[in-house]
């Protein structure tokens, strides 16, 4: 976790490469939609600016799989990196290569140059050691900034490490550091909220939070196969009854534990998931066969915004029903609600739950929300993460 910043190391007057995630949503016009992502690693960019740096920034964007794809070119970033920077960015239409290297040794102290997008190289996702080797080449220091990247192994993200002194960007350290503090000491009652559609897909979130929390908040889909698991009829609900057995599990290792895991008491139901689609607020016993589970209901959502707001520590991953869908809402509304009246930390680990509290208009109300969907999900899970693992120590970590 105590990983060195980019703030502890001399920077005037070096190349420094910097990993980024840029990977943005566009519209048909390849108009950027949302710069969130730009405006989250502007502070370490700034910095290095600030300090006379040559700033030379590599990210990916969409999944162009090792080919040149101009849908997929980054020079629009470059464009709206400018504005929001105030000063030129200049654009490198390869990674690797003469002509990047030209670009690299005419930057002066505090310019900024952004490289074509570095999935146009099947080196990258394969950390090919020769490909990694040449990126590296155009620096002398490697910051990684990439959070939600930093579970691949990447060449732009590991690879590099191996030729370079690497650091950690401020967007990187405040991700490692806040979500850190929550799962190693955390302040208590420490609840987690765990959501989305299936089981599957956060067992391993499950398990390490078992560990930590005093209470597990479980929403959404996959609810409805811990239900099942207890014995009640979900109707035509979405269940995954492969999992029924390791849903029991669950249950039995937190009370093991002696964790408070709390799931619906009633629910959303409609017979169709359709936004005009009629509904009803159902208890749990008393869903007709051909109702699904939508949403948490009322008395549900009242529920887990007391656990909520009494915490002192809360994580929060998945929403809580199809919250796509305005009628299936509401949980999720109340759960991102209750996250901004919580005096303690506050976390959103990535994903759909981030759109959620921006939908709610509560983001500036919490003490961070997490970059990363997929690396997120695998530091909750207590994973090793590629990206942050090749990054130096700080000395005093090592005694």
């Amino acid at each position: 976790m105590d990983k060195m910043s980019v703030n502890e190391v001399p920077v005037k007057g070096k190349r420094v490469l910097v990993r980024v995630d840029f990977n943005v949503p566009v519209d048909e016009q390849r108009k950027i939609t949302d710069d969130t992502r730009i405006k989250a690693a502007l502070p370490t960019i700034s910095y290095l600016v600030g300090e006379g740096a040559k700033v030379i920034l590599v990210s990916h964007f969409g999944r162009p799989k090792g080919q040149v794809n101009p849908k997929y070119s980054l020079a629009p970033v470059a464009e709206r990196l400018a504005e929001l920077l105030g000063q030129k960015v200049t654009f490198a239409s390869e990674c690797i290569g003469e002509a990047v290297r030209q670009q690299v040794d005419s930057l002066t102290d505090g310019q900024v140059l952004l490289l074509e997008n570095v999935r146009f190289y099947p080196g990258e996702e394969k950390n090919d050691p020769a490909f990694a080797q040449e990126l590296a080449a155009l620096a002398e220091l490697f910051v990684n900034d990439a959070f939600g990247t930093a579970h691949r192994a990447h060449a732009s993200t590991e690879g590099v490490t191996h030729y370079l002194p690497a650091v950690a960007g401020f967007l990187m350290q405040k991700e490692v550091e806040i979500m850190g503090k929550a799962l190693l000491s955390p302040q208590r009652p420490f609840v987690a909220i765990i959501g989305g559609a299936k089981v599957a897909d956060k067992i391993g979130v499950i398990e390490n939070l078992l560990d930590k929390v005093d209470t597990l908040l479980i929403g959404g889909g996959m609810a409805n196969t811990f239900l099942k698991a207890q014995g009640y009829k979900m109707g035509a609900s979405l269940v995954e009854d492969d999992k029924l057995d390791l849903a029991a599990h669950l249950m039995l290792k937190a009370q093991e534990r002696e964790v408070l895991l709390e799931l619906p008491d009633d629910v959303l139901a409609a017979t169709t998931m359709d936004a005009d689609a009629s509904f009803r607020n159902v208890q749990i016993w008393g869903l007709d066969e051909d109702e699904m589970a939508l949403d948490i209901g009322v008395a549900t959502s009242a529920k887990f915004a007391r656990h909520i707001i009494n915490a002192r520590t809360v994580i929060w991953n998945g929403p809580m029903g199809v919250f796509e869908i305005p009628s299936f809402a509401k949980g999720t509304q109340v759960v991102a609600q209750a996250m901004a009246l919580c005096p303690g930390t506050t976390i959103v680990g990535g994903g759909d739950s981030v759109a959620a509290v921006e939908k709610v208009g509560v983001a500036d109300k919490l003490t961070h929300i997490s970059t990363g969907g997929g690396a997120s999900l695998e530091f909750l899970e207590g994973r090793v993460l590629p990206g942050v693992a090749a990054l130096l120590d700080r000395p005093q970590a090592k005694n």
